[in-house]
């Protein structure tokens, strides 16, 4: 099987060594090379990247790989566990990426829990909640079918998250289309100088990683799950404490953790 995973990168940084993995300058358009394969070549929208974070290296992958089953990582964040001192040593190999291929179609990272608010509750709580409510507008008028998963994200308290996966083509082409073409309505609803602080600006990558379970829940898509190995450390006590500061001080989110 020929499996290609995007590594979505914006600055030079060691990356796993087996071929299945392609390392992606995202956000490219304008800018200096850092050595690897841009997401400006081809059939892209690598100038979105300011608003799309890494989904520009997703919607590269979506139009220009003729790999069998498709993946996007990030260069701080990978499928796998860890094996020893070395982090690198426990990312998803190919043989073990083949396997799991072999039993789902599909591959996520394991859930993250929110334990004591719901994901919608989260995202009001963290960040600005208009784009989202016209999220769940757009879904009701032109993809009825997912809408009523979407209301789910007012009781749901876990989802996979991150924009990290691993499908087969037919499998990732079915979610490309139906997520390009939410946020595509999105960006006609939204102007994008509605938010000055470009971390804010960013809503349209929050959102797709609660659009993802929208459409894997609805599609009835089977699914496996495989952990998260972070080779910098996961930053935990920094999470929680923008998580409290955010639920019961009213503090948005400033940057990614």
């Amino acid at each position: 099987m020929k499996i290609e995973i995007v590594v979505a990168a914006h600055k030079p940084y060691r990356m796993p060594e087996e071929e299945i993995y392609l390392p992606l300058q995202v956000g490219a358009a304008g800018k200096e090379s850092i050595g690897f394969q841009r997401d400006d070549t081809g059939e892209n929208i690598s100038e979105k990247n300011p608003y799309y974070c890494e989904l520009t290296g997703l919607y590269w992958l979506w139009k220009n790989s003729g790999a069998e089953a498709l993946g996007l990582v990030h260069y701080r964040r990978h499928f796998g566990k860890k094996r020893g001192k070395d982090p690198f040593d426990g990312v998803l190999n190919r043989h073990d990426a083949e396997a799991a291929l072999q039993k789902a179609d599909i591959l996520l990272p394991k859930k993250r829990n929110y334990v004591i608010e719901t994901l919608y509750d989260h995202y009001c709580h963290t960040l600005h909640p208009m784009p989202l409510e016209l999220t769940g507008e757009i879904l009701k008028e032109s993809f009825p079918a997912y809408y009523p998963e979407f209301c789910r994200l007012k009781k749901r308290r876990s989802a996979h998250m991150f924009n990290m996966m691993i499908m087969k083509r037919e499998k990732l082409d079915a979610y490309c289309r139906f997520l390009f073409a939410v946020l595509e309505e999105l960006e006609k609803r939204v102007p994008k100088e509605e938010y000055a602080d470009l971390f804010h600006a960013r809503f349209y990558g929050r959102i797709s990683e609660l659009l993802l379970d929208v459409w894997l829940y609805t599609e009835k898509e089977a699914f496996a799950e495989l952990p998260l190995l972070y080779p910098e450390g996961d930053a935990f006590f920094q999470k929680v404490k923008g998580f409290l500061a955010a639920k019961f001080f009213g503090k948005k989110y400033g940057k990614s953790f």
